[in-house]
């Protein structure tokens, strides 16, 4: 046998889901209780109690005139007929009858068959019979034999198995209603669920936000809450004034910002959330985040609720049905019919039941909770159809809070939060604050300026190549508050941060100029932008999608200089928003790193005032280039990896055109150069890391050429039409395949900067040694055995590189270089230590004169 402790196991469950139990759950599990004790009630009377006593139907009808003399004559006739032991106990009654009568019984028995009783003795015997009831033949042993016969023949089955019924019943209405927190698909999800409903509940966050929404209902409020030392939890950091009033388009509510200018009584254990709440609260948020993500995707939890309430209605229907019948079947009287004549010598038996009389109460007892706990399961399935409880709408917090972002939840999640409402209603609402970006957006925001303080910020200031005082933030969570108090910033960086927000305190940094935002869709209030518009003068912009782009980029009137960096392919062009650019009235420098398969004509809104073109591709072919006629200003343009074979004839119409970069294409072949002639003022051309192999005789057309770059190319000559260009100062034809150095380089007396670097060159010409205007001088990785003594005309040469020939000495006259030092001499350590120590020695003198190679 078990104990109650061990059937109410059954329904045990955490302490921690009891806000998952509604109050008909609840109902139902006392009912549950009291069934269960009715039943162990039940159960213990019958197996201490529980007897049925039979007596046997004499047959008077047989002979219905004999006397009672004759009839108890009769029976004792019998009953001398019988065997010695029946002798013994003749006159016996019924199990359980009164013992007393035994004795006067025996010894009548014992002492018939001695002597012939007399006159007197056979009258008082009659007497005694007539005293003690009609006599039957049955010994004790005959009596239990039948008794137990008729408890199982006579009695209705449900009066013996009552209490077993009840008990089973019970358990399967206790399983029933405790299946889903037991079934292991269900189980794992609620219990995460109430393990981060409870940490939602009890995190300081919640309270810090719930407090700031009742803050900010109305100023009044806010002035009476926050002078309430009593109240904690609506006591506010924030500021209305603080946030802005107005805002531009692509400003959100998400501007709210939290101030420490205005004087507050503060509560520090609700207002300041320290490092671990703060830490604690963002990992809640991560985690709702996931669990939403997983639970929304199925309805199993609600499904097995539903099904687990049919059960219990449909066992309720079956239980009432089958059970109301039996009510009149108990009773106290039976008649037992057992067939055992043989053994007994009688055919029937009137019966009693000493439990009748409890299990009909017991019965009624358990009929009448049964009636109401199915009442309460219809109750519930009512509840469970009324509304659609696969949706959870959290319309009324975000009536009564800030974060108008809470989202609707669905299947099982939305499910588990009806069923807390049924529980308590403000753990919705404070789980809900998980639920909201606002929300984690101000717990970052708080977070993120407790951890980047002004100095920490002051550490990471540095200078850059410009000699500028910049600053750059790398995956925060937004922009810390504390940067906008760096006045003397001329640089800021703000890359991999979605949620950086730029707000009015910016208008302190009047230094500023220049922004990166590296995938970083900044966000910025009114007073913000007008600063911008009217003060930033370089913007940086780095996107994979064109929608990072800030809208408010297009609407920076001063800004001179803008880069783009990221994906235009030719399918969005028209949707980058570049029409926009005609409001950019002084940019003056446009630079495109994308894969463009034309240059999209918005451009040209710009083309009046821009100078500098710049379109750097991942090789994407560009084809059309038309629109590039329309920039008649432009002084310098870049088309860089753009798949390019011959030079764009587009370019030949821009009459201001100064510095041409066609690095890294694709041309083969270069005659189009004679049309340049027409460029006046050009005078960098750059067709570096190309395939031409030969550069034409027109190249002589191109008087104003003072910078060209051929490197990286398959140039095997170098033509004499080069060094007609008398105003050349740079000339770059490193890495080709150039076996000899024409003699005409003599004639390039302004030649400053010579680079042939890897090619093939295996002895110099003494007309090199004229260009006396030489400063760098490049001739590392070829096959020279020897440098000349005339190296020593070269009085300004301050780089000279022989690194990866075929010397085996250096000439003793490179000490006449009067401004050649160590550091400018690129060669081998033991070619060096060839040279007198004297020359060594005045190589190794540092003149303070800065390193320059011209490039």
């Amino acid at each position: 046998m078990f104990t109650l402790a061990e059937v109410a196991s059954l329904s045990d469950i955490q302490p921690t889901y009891r806000i998952l139990k509604p109050w008909w759950d609840v109902f139902m599990d006392y009912l549950a209780v009291v069934m269960l004790m009715v039943a162990i009630f039940a159960g213990t009377m019958q197996l201490t109690k529980d007897q049925v006593v039979c007596l046997p139907v004499l047959q008077s009808t047989v002979n219905p005139k004999v006397q009672p003399d004759t009839a108890g004559k009769a029976d004792f006739t019998t009953v001398e007929t019988t065997t010695g032991q029946e002798e013994a106990s003749i006159g016996t009654v019924s199990y359980g009858s009164p013992p007393t009568e035994r004795p006067d019984i025996l010894l009548s028995g014992a002492t018939s068959s001695q002597y012939q009783p007399t006159e007197s003795d056979q009258e008082l015997k009659k007497e005694q019979k007539d005293s003690s009831g009609r006599k039957t033949n049955l010994d004790f042993q005959q009596y239990v034999f039948i008794n137990q016969m008729c408890y199982h023949l006579a009695l209705p089955w449900y009066s013996k198995y009552f209490p077993y019924l009840v008990l089973i019943h019970t358990i399967i209405l206790i399983v029933s209603s405790n299946f889903w927190f037991k079934y292991p698909k269900t189980c794992s999800k609620i219990e995460h669920f109430v393990s981060i409903l409870g940490k939602c509940f009890e995190s300081p966050w919640t309270t810090k936000a719930l407090s700031e929404t009742a803050c900010e209902d109305s100023e009044e409020n806010k002035q009476r809450l926050t002078g309430a030392q009593s109240l904690p939890k609506y006591v506010s950091t924030s500021s209305d004034e603080g946030s802005p009033s107005a805002s531009t388009p692509m400003i959100t509510k998400s501007g709210f910002k939290f101030s420490a200018d205005k004087p507050m009584i503060e509560i520090p254990s609700v207002t300041i959330l320290d490092k671990k709440d703060g830490e604690q609260a963002k990992a809640l948020f991560e985690k709702v985040r996931k669990f939403r993500a997983h639970v929304e995707d199925s309805d199993l939890i609600y499904k097995l609720y539903v099904g687990q309430t049919v059960i219990k209605t449909v066992k309720f229907i079956f239980i009432l049905c089958y059970t109301a019948n039996f009510v009149n079947t108990i009773s106290f009287e039976h008649i037992c019919n057992p067939k055992v004549e043989h053994l007994i010598g009688y055919t029937q038996f009137e019966c009693t039941h000493n439990m009748a009389y409890m299990l009909k109460k017991l019965l009624i007892s358990y009929i009448s909770l049964i009636c109401v706990y199915g009442f309460i399961c219809l109750y519930t399935l009512f509840w469970l159809f009324r509304i659609p409880l696969k949706e959870y709408s959290f319309e009324k917090v975000r009536e009564e809070s800030s974060f108008s972002d809470i989202p609707d939840v669905k299947n099982d999640f939305a499910f588990l939060l009806h069923m807390v409402d049924q529980y308590d209603q403000l753990y919705s609402k404070r789980f809900g604050v998980f639920l909201s970006e606002v929300s984690e957006n101000k717990l970052r925001g708080i977070s993120l300026n407790h951890e980047w303080t002004y100095e920490k910020l002051r550490q990471h200031v540095s200078r850059n190549a410009q000699d500028k005082q910049e600053l750059h933030l790398f995956m925060l969570s937004g922009v810390p508050d504390a940067v906008f108090d760096l006045t003397d910033l001329d640089v800021l960086k703000l890359e991999l941060i979605p949620e950086a927000k730029i707000t009015a305190k910016i208008s302190q940094m009047t230094n500023l100029q220049e922004l990166h935002l590296y995938h970083c869709p900044a966000k910025v209030e009114q007073t913000a932008f007008s600063f911008l518009r009217d003060h930033l003068r370089c913007l940086h912009v780095k996107f994979t999608d064109v929608a990072e782009i800030p809208a408010w980029v297009y609407l920076l009137k001063t800004l001179r200089e803008l880069y783009l960096i990221g994906n235009l392919n030719s399918e969005n062009n028209k949707m980058i928003g570049l029409e926009s650019l005609r409001e950019l009235r002084h940019l003056k420098i446009l630079h495109v790193k994308s894969n463009l398969t034309k240059i999209p004509p918005n451009i040209t809104d710009v083309a009046p005032h821009l100078t500098k073109l710049v379109i750097h591709n991942d090789g994407t072919k560009l084809v059309v280039l038309n629109s590039l006629k329309k920039m008649t200003n432009v002084a310098e343009l870049e088309l860089q990896n753009c798949e390019l074979e011959r030079i764009p004839h587009a370019i030949f119409s821009l009459s201001n055109l100064q510095e041409l970069d066609l690095k890294s294409n694709s041309i083969r072949t270069i005659e189009e150069i004679i049309s340049f002639q027409h460029l006046k003022r050009l005078t960098c051309l750059k067709l570096w890391h190309n395939k031409i192999v030969s550069i034409p005789s027109s190249i002589t057309h191109v008087k104003n050429l003072e910078s060209l770059y051929l490197s990286n190319n398959k140039l095997e000559t170098l033509p004499a039409a080069v060094f007609s260009l008398q105003k050349l100062r740079c000339l770059d034809v490193s890495y080709n395949s150039i076996a000899v150095i024409p003699v005409e380089i003599g004639l390039l007396q302004n030649l400053q900067h010579f680079h042939i670097t890897g090619n093939k060159v295996d002895v110099l010409p003494k007309q090199l040694f004229k260009c006396v205007k030489l400063r760098t001088l490049s001739l590392g990785q070829n096959c020279i055995t020897s440098i000349p003594d005339k190296v020593s005309q070269l009085l300004q040469l301050t780089y000279l590189e022989l690194k990866g020939n075929c010397l085996d000495r250096l000439p003793a006259t490179l000490g006449q270089c009067q401004l050649l030092r160590k550091s400018g001499l690129v060669v081998e350590d033991h070619l060096f230590d060839t040279l007198p120590s004297e020359v060594k020695e005045v190589l190794n003198q540092d003149t303070g004169i800065p390193f320059a190679n011209g490039i």
